[in-house]
């Protein structure tokens, strides 16, 4: 099993940072990939950007490219999403998931952090 924290999310102006924290923990042989996922209220849920196992990255939505950094520790086995200059339009619950090697989707989702971002 691999189980996932995220942490660092807040209050904070428009234009400002916040860096997000995901806590990677358990069975990590089999990680394929670790995403950022973020959902608005109403809207679906959306991949915002991933790191994989070989330490590429990519971000999935252009709202962000520029802006957001995703990064990891290996001796904290912690992922770390950098968002900058923020957004109102980036007011979401912040969700960290594991994708595994073979599998179809994201699982072993975290319980999600809030990022509110006040214009």
């Amino acid at each position: 099993q691999v189980h996932v924290v995220e942490s660092g999310g807040g209050l904070v102006q428009a234009g400002e940072s916040l860096r997000l924290s995901c806590a990677v923990s358990g069975n990590m042989f089999n990680i394929a990939a670790v995403g950022w996922h973020r959902q608005a209220p109403a809207k679906q849920r959306e991949l915002v950007a991933l790191i994989l196992a070989n330490g590429a990255t990519g971000y999935a939505l252009d709202s962000v490219r520029g802006r957001f950094i995703i990064s990891r520790d290996d001796a904290k086995n912690t992922v770390y999403l950098q968002m900058n200059r923020l957004k109102p339009e980036d007011t979401a619950v912040y969700y960290c998931a594991i994708l595994r090697r073979g599998a179809a989707a994201y699982d072993h989702w975290g319980r999600g952090t809030q990022v509110t971002v006040s214009s």
